[in-house]
């Protein structure tokens, strides 16, 4: 197939691995993540993709189940040229593939906790790095244990509304509880993790350093960046973004908007100050399309994952 012919087909489809960016129609198409082929041949992966439409521990609006969908859709209008102002296309210097969605077969409910854990060992099983599109923010926990049986206890790089560390009971299905259970189990080193962007009340800061959105907007993005770095260090790190970390003028269409969050803006360039940090896996979450508005928190979602697609890249070449 010659590069006019890949041009002219849908390259989700027909189109391979480190081909680049395609500068197809945003209004057509088969709606991968950025227009990157389909796969779910693993082997040759450097990062894998892959949503995770799951909403049941959501405590407030349902939907996040179909952000993923919804991510995947605005990046198409994204796809066509190489992120600014990254100078590297993250999609041709590495083979990243959209594998899909994490789709539970084995009955629903809680059984799915395990399903996604497995989705994501079996990603990391084969070398690759793993970029999630949620769903609600309880998927980093599975996707959380699934790394730390490769990499160990991480860092946590979180930006948010909210901690997410509010005491979990039993089964602890709940998107605010998570990093409560990932710290009182080990899996994350609270003593090494940021959350950016907070500003809901919890006393019990389990130990994790708190950039509130308010320190954000006071200090400026270098600063945060800069206690950001010192904090993480060469730790092997997850960053995690929850949408609603972004205001609502920003980002309206999640479950649980909080007023006086980061703008767009400054979200991505403490982002693009991070290249040098060991990081090792990403999620974007809490995209509810419908209370969305013309498409504008799914694609702040989809810029915040390219954007992650390039600090990985960048970072995995320090």
């Amino acid at each position: 197939m010659t590069d006019h012919d890949r041009q002219s087909w849908d390259n989700a489809i027909v189109g391979a691995p480190k081909s680049g960016m395609v500068g197809s129609h945003s209004f057509g198409g088969a709606g991968s993540f950025f227009r990157i082929p389909y796969s779910r041949d693993l082997d040759a992966a450097d990062v894998v993709v892959s949503g995770v439409p799951f909403d049941i521990a959501t405590t407030n609006r349902s939907g996040a189940r179909l952000g993923p969908r919804a991510i995947r859709n605005a990046s198409l209008s994204l796809a066509w040229e190489r992120p600014w102002p990254w100078t590297k296309d993250p999609v041709a210097e590495m083979a990243v593939i959209d594998y899909g969605d994490c789709e539970n077969h084995s009955g629903g409910g809680l059984l799915g906790v395990a399903h996604m854990e497995e989705h994501v060992a079996r990603i990391l099983q084969a070398g690759a790095a793993s970029l999630l599109l949620g769903g609600d923010h309880f998927i980093s926990y599975p996707s959380l244990c699934a790394h730390a049986k490769v990499h160990g206890p991480m860092a946590l790089i979180h930006f948010d509304a909210h901690t997410d560390t509010w005491p979990s009971s039993g089964a602890g299905i709940n998107h605010g509880t998570m990093f409560y259970k990932a710290a009182k189990e080990g899996i994350v080193l609270p003593e090494k993790s940021v959350q950016i962007g907070i500003r809901t009340t919890n006393d019990d800061t389990l130990g994790y350093q708190i950039l509130s959105a308010s320190d954000v907007h006071r200090q400026g993005v270098d600063a945060m960046v800069q206690q950001i770095r010192q904090r993480v260090g060469d730790t092997p790190v997850y960053l995690t973004f929850d949408i609603d970390c972004l205001d609502p003028a920003f980002a309206p269409g999640t479950g649980t908007p909080v007023p006086g969050g980061l703008t767009s803006l400054q979200a991505l360039e403490i982002i693009r100050g991070l290249v040098g940090i060991n990081l090792i896996g990403m999620d974007v979450v809490e995209v509810a399309p419908a209370y969305d508005h013309a498409e504008i928190t799914a694609l702040a979602a989809a810029q915040i994952a390219i954007e992650l697609l390039c600090l990985y890249e960048a970072c995995r070449k320090e």
